[in-house]
């Protein structure tokens, strides 16, 4: 948490020269006024951080490529039959002429 007041209060020198309006949920509204006190910080400083984080995360997917997404996944999943990489086509049409 510290790490997030810290970079606000470090761009808050920046100069701001657009301005949002926008309307929340009263749970949004809830759960923003509830951040606000306890971590003491402005509700547009909350809301700047939160965008900040999404638009960052957003960038950082369009960067990588598909499988740099799935890598840590694959090879995870066993199903016990040892060839299905090779004879998937016959392991499919097998399932599909069953429940046909």
């Amino acid at each position: 948490m510290c790490y997030f007041v810290l970079e606000c209060i470090t761009k808050e020198a920046k100069e701001m020269k657009s301005q949002l309006t926008l309307r929340l949920p009263d749970d949004l509204e809830e759960d923003l006024s509830m951040l606000t006190k306890r971590l003491r910080l402005k509700r547009s400083d909350i809301v700047r951080m939160a965008l900040e984080k999404f638009i960052g995360e957003f960038k950082g997917n369009e960067e990588t490529k598909p499988y740099d997404r799935v890598a840590s996944i694959i090879g995870t999943i066993s199903s016990d039959i040892t060839d299905l990489g090779e004879a998937h086509r016959r392991y499919l049409l097998k399932k599909i002429k069953r429940h046909a």
